[in-house]
């Protein structure tokens, strides 16, 4: 059974434990801001969104629960999906790549749904810490996702002719993520690059059919 499953197991596994140390590590260790650069491409600055995924927002608290929620529905359906195509039998990049996308999906959900219950909450000044479950600083489902990852590759200008951003500064990239969207990021684009040999295994048959023999009696004569 385990075997089976091996890879979406190992590939849950892996990501979910870095993905979920590196955020309560930060969380624990440090106030909100910039924490270490490397350069001025290469920046950890821990913040926190009550959004979706790179920092973006949806509504408010109702939209923070809807989301929470569509996500765990989403999950379910994914974990679904892929007992489905490793019974099928599918492509391993195929589950491998699932598997990834999943994965992120369940590490931002774990923060939504248990981070406001058990941290208290971060600020410019001081760390979070731990505290009992429902004394954090929002209740299940609230929590809000940590991300720490900043890359701001280039800074330029958008030339005067440039439509609606003529003369514009601009920056790329400018979103701060976290190891699970990461993971989500490679995941499809995995299965962007890769999608034609994906397709090509899967089309093949994973065990060729036995031939049917027909026994045939003859009467004597």
């Amino acid at each position: 059974m385990l075997k089976t499953y091996r890879i979406p197991i190992l590939t849950l596994f892996v990501i979910l434990f870095v993905d979920q140390f590196i955020k309560i590590f930060i969380k624990l260790n440090y106030p909100l801001g910039e924490v270490g650069r490397i350069g001025n491409w290469c920046i950890i600055h821990f913040t926190e969104n009550p959004g979706m995924a790179f920092g973006m927002e949806f509504g408010g608290d109702y939209g923070k629960l809807i989301l929470s929620v569509f996500r765990i529905l989403a999950s379910i359906g994914g974990i679904i999906y892929i007992r489905h195509i490793v019974r099928q039998k599918e492509n391993p990049l195929f589950i491998f790549c699932v598997s990834l996308i999943l994965a992120g999906a369940i590490g931002n959900i774990l923060d939504s749904v248990f981070y406001g219950s058990i941290f208290t909450e971060s600020d410019e000044f001081l760390a979070a810490h731990l505290v009992a479950p429902g004394n954090g600083y929002a209740g299940i489902l609230h929590g809000h996702v940590v991300d720490m990852f900043y890359f701001p590759i280039y800074n330029g200008r958008f030339p005067d002719w440039f439509p609606f951003w003529g003369g514009e500064d601009f920056q790329f990239f400018r979103p701060i993520f976290n190891f699970a969207d990461f993971s989500i990021s490679v995941g499809v684009g995995l299965l962007i690059v890769f999608q034609k040999r994906i397709q090509k295994r899967s089309a093949q048959p994973t065990e060729d059919p036995e031939p049917v023999v027909e026994e045939t009696k003859t009467a004597e004569q």
